[in-house]
């Protein structure tokens, strides 16, 4: 009897992140999966329980690359506020061929409606980018590129409705140019918070 070929963890989720934020989590079916992942059912199952637990691996492995992201730009920028401010300049600029949107946004509207862990997770992770963003405006306020007395959450707040903001364009095939302009507006409003030398 041949045995069924061994699988890499990491590339099958990476599959699976492709999928899910393509097609949504309702939208994909076990059929699906199948094909993307190279695995049985079973095989799918053993390996991770379930759909659900499946896409939450997903959606943190996600998570995680967009924290890696933000913060290798924090770590290159001239300052947090252009770290942020390439972070929407990129943002508005996806690389072709990869899925629209953020996956977290297009999980929190998907699932508003139902109580599942995914859900959750999706909200979870999304306040914990508000915190990263928060981070970097505290910084710029106390290296005094911001003002002493600048609300370091409401800025990341604000900053983080407007990332979903154009995730939502995103999502609904808004034009590349029309994104990008929306980008460069948005990485604009964040540079103009600099307090003046």
């Amino acid at each position: 009897m041949s045995r069924a070929a061994p699988y890499n963890r990491e590339t099958a989720i990476d599959a699976a992140l492709a999928l899910f934020w393509r097609r949504g989590y309702h939208a994909t079916s076990l059929k699906d999966l199948e094909g993307a992942l190279s695995m049985k059912p079973g095989s799918i199952y053993a390996a991770f329980n379930s759909k659900e637990a499946l896409f939450r691996e997903a959606l943190q492995l996600y998570r995680n690359r967009s924290e890696k992201n933000v913060r290798a730009r924090a770590k290159s920028a001239a300052s947090p506020l252009e770290a942020l401010a390439e972070h929407a300049r990129r943002t508005g600029r996806p690389k072709s061929g990869s899925p629209a949107g953020c996956i977290l946004v297009k999980t929190v509207l998907e699932l508003a409606d139902e109580p599942s862990q995914a859900g959750e997770d999706a909200r979870t992770y999304l306040r914990e980018m508000q915190d990263l963003f928060f981070a970097l405006f505290e910084q710029a306020r106390a290296s005094g590129e911001l003002p002493t007395g600048a609300d370091s959450r409401r800025l990341a707040r604000r900053f983080q409705s407007n990332m979903f903001g154009l995730a939502v364009e995103t999502l609904r095939g808004s034009p590349a140019e029309d994104l990008a302009a929306l980008a460069d507006d948005m990485a604009e409003e964040v540079l103009r918070l600099r307090q003046r030398q």
